[in-house]
């Protein structure tokens, strides 16, 4: 396995954690007045996260070496790889809650945040565990293996979000309103403190990001267990996950076969870590990045070949599936049929 033991002062992850935060609130001012993000502006947005993403590789080249921003870059593509599974499920959740577009970006932004906690918990525990007990390598990489299989062959499984048990754990624990109130996650009724559909939006997001971080940090753990890239590989391409949600979630039935390129880089990754332990020893990060290039251009493009003849959404906010189910809230089936309209921002048509 590749560790790539270097000496990271203390000032430069207060500064990496500073320079994540800042653009994290560039990004919650530029969005503050939930208007509807077009596709136009989520690509140059998409675009600036991107040349961050790129640019710190840069910076870890002219630091460290080479082969330091090589394996950052590898964890990096990897990372952004597997983000694209989460736009569907979030798609598939804001449909289902039926959640106006405008809304999206807030819930978005603050389930990054704790993505980005979560993350960081599970790169130190993760790291630690494999660098002090060998045999969890076989064990995170029989788990990676699975994850890729499963993602290949159990992709048409339907998403329950009101059955997650986080989410109903939250409805039990906290007095709920099944209706939004705006872009509010809690508001008072009778002088209670009481949860919105909103927040219980964020919630099924984040349990579901927390899932995915699951395999997507032990897939840049079979790369390298230096926490610092492991750590910002995930970061950088976390940042740019709202963005990207507002560019693919229109357009993914253009990417039928997308997830078996998925579950490839899953597999490798599983298989990298196992070999990490035998007389094999770590693959070269070269090779390493070219499978993920390869992977992930073959999966695309024979996507994008055999979906050539279909419509392509017009600019505008991006077109989540709609749930074939009653449109009454999840949380209450004596709810209004819309309650949506009794919440819309002033001048704005519901959706």
């Amino acid at each position: 396995m590749n560790d790539l033991s270097f000496p990271v002062p203390l000032w430069v992850w207060a500064a990496v954690t500073l320079g994540i935060g800042v653009m994290l609130a560039v990004d919650l001012l530029a969005h503050r007045d939930n208007h509807v993000i077009g596709f136009r502006e989520a690509a140059i947005w998409s675009a600036v996260w991107i040349a961050a993403g790129l640019g710190f590789g840069l910076v870890l080249w002219a630091w460290q070496s080479g082969e330091v921003a090589s394996t950052y870059y590898a964890g990096y593509l990897i990372e952004k790889a597997l983000s694209i599974d989460n736009v569907f499920v979030f798609a598939l959740i804001f449909s289902f809650f039926s959640v106006p577009d405008a809304y999206q970006h807030k819930v978005l932004f603050w389930g990054v945040v704790g993505a980005l906690a979560a993350r960081l918990v599970f790169i130190f525990v993760g790291a630690e565990l494999l660098q002090v007990f060998f045999w969890t390598a076989y064990l995170f990489g029989a788990f990676l293996v699975w994850t890729g299989w499963k993602m290949a062959f159990s992709k048409d499984e339907e998403v329950h979000p009101d059955r997650n048990p986080v989410v109903r754990l939250v409805k039990k624990a906290i007095p709920t309103d099944s209706r939004l109130h705006g872009d509010r996650f809690f508001i008072r009724v009778d002088g209670r403190r009481v949860a919105t559909l909103l927040f219980v939006v964020l919630v099924a997001i984040e349990a579901t990001d927390l899932i995915f971080a699951v395999d997507s940090v032990a897939a840049v753990l079979a790369i390298t267990t230096n926490t610092f890239l492991v750590w910002t590989a995930n970061a950088f391409a976390v940042l740019g996950l709202r963005s990207l949600y507002f560019c693919l979630a229109g357009l993914l039935r253009r990417f039928p076969y997308l997830h078996y390129g998925l579950a490839a880089l899953l597999v490798f990754a599983g298989a990298k870590l196992i070999l990490s332990e035998t007389p094999v020893g770590k693959l070269p990060i070269p090779l390493t990045l070219g499978f993920i290039a390869v992977t992930i251009t073959v999966s695309l493009g024979w996507s994008l070949l055999a979906t050539r003849d279909e419509d392509v959404p017009a600019e505008g906010a991006p077109e989540t599936p709609h749930h074939p189910a009653d449109p009454a809230s999840p949380l209450d089936p004596a709810a209004p049929a819309d309650p949506r309209t009794e919440h819309q921002p002033e001048g704005r048509p519901a959706p």
